[in-house]
């Protein structure tokens, strides 16, 4: 499985937002964000869209305006994240109830339930990280 783009990308903007907003107090604009992590800010204005939707960060308007986390770090998963700018976490696009499978067999798969436990796996491991953890592991570098 390879993330894409948007998943790093959007993963690093939303530890640097974490680390930057200073407990949830200071809006963070997405040009200091692109600035820090080398990422076009029009990309950024992208990106940022998914996460507010899901709920994840909140905006400001106005000349301090900018991003905020939406609930505290240690709320917010990697999993979450991963999902509102990829989707579901899946290892390929048959794992799951069978659909995207364009085979007959599917049903049948063997390789199916393989596909499935990784899957599941990964969202898990997703899930157990908090974006706490990693504006942590952020700061101490």
């Amino acid at each position: 499985m390879k993330m894409s783009t948007k998943g790093r990308y959007g993963l690093r903007a939303m530890v640097d937002i974490a680390v930057n907003s200073i407990g949830g107090e200071n809006c963070v604009s997405l040009k200091s964000v692109a600035e820090r992590q080398d990422i076009s800010e029009r990309y950024l204005e992208q990106l940022i869209v998914p996460l507010k939707k899901a709920g994840i960060v909140k905006s400001t308007r106005g000349a301090h305006g900018g991003y905020v986390l939406a609930r505290p770090a240690r709320e917010i998963t990697v999993g979450e994240i991963l999902r509102a700018l990829e989707g579901p976490i899946k290892i390929v696009e048959c794992s799951g109830a069978g659909e995207g499978c364009r085979s007959e067999v599917c049903k049948t798969c063997v390789t199916r339930g393989v596909w499935e436990k990784l899957s599941e796996s990964l969202s898990e491991t997703a899930d157990a990280i908090t974006l706490e953890t990693l504006a942590k592991q952020s700061m101490a570098q």
